[in-house]
């Protein structure tokens, strides 16, 4: 249960600094794990074995071309985490993006939206991130509920026939699908690579 002294407003201009690092401290979270996943996979072995036996041919050190593609990899891994989840999106049609504040005053989530691709797809989540002091708390339950209602109004007012939300989750996270599928959410996809998947859509019609 969300705490009832939990309050969700759009973020104002001098939370933004805060409000950036609590994304980038929730990619740091994932992001070792991730790479973990995605490099342990036997495609990416292999592909990591070859690029080892090539260098070893221009390297004279043989810990060096070891090392070297797996380090490469791994800083991809991250940067590409770090890019698409690691900042704040611009506005979109769905407002925010939306904080979630405590009676304090103290800002203890962050939630981003935006409008699917094409017509029908509904909303997405683009950003939700809890501070790491903060949860298992209700925050990220209370930012979905959030969500959802924002996803509900939008699409009314869009003359939309049915309201949507779909939620990505990433595999170092997949703790969250369980939360997810309890509130209703459902599979419906995902993306990776090399076969695997790395993030995985739950989706649930409003």
């Amino acid at each position: 249960m969300a705490p009832s002294h939990l309050s969700v407003r759009e973020m104002r201009e001098d939370e933004k600094p805060l409000v950036l690092e609590m994304l980038k401290a929730g990619v740091k979270d994932t992001e070792n794990r991730v790479a973990l996943h995605a490099l342990t996979r036997p495609p990416a072995l292999l592909l990591l074995a070859a690029a080892s036996s090539g260098l070893r041919f221009v390297l004279a050190s043989f810990a060096l071309a070891l090392l070297l593609p797996v380090f490469l990899a791994v800083a991809a891994v991250k940067l590409g985490l770090r890019a698409r989840w690691g900042s704040l999106p611009p506005p979109g049609g769905l407002g925010g993006p939306w904080v979630a504040v405590r009676g304090s005053g103290d800002v203890c989530g962050v939630l981003a939206l935006a409008p699917g691709t094409n017509a029908g797809d509904g909303a997405r989540v683009t950003r939700l991130s809890v501070s790491r002091w903060h949860r298992r708390r209700g925050v990220g339950r209370r930012l979905l509920a959030f969500a959802e209602a924002r996803a509900r109004a939008w699409a009314g007012g869009m003359g939309e026939t049915r309201a949507r939300l779909v939620v990505p989750v990433a595999v170092a996270t997949w703790g969250v699908a369980g939360m997810l599928e309890g509130c209703g959410y459902q599979a419906e996809g995902g993306w990776g690579c090399l076969g695997y998947t790395l993030v995985r859509e739950f989706s649930k019609d409003l």
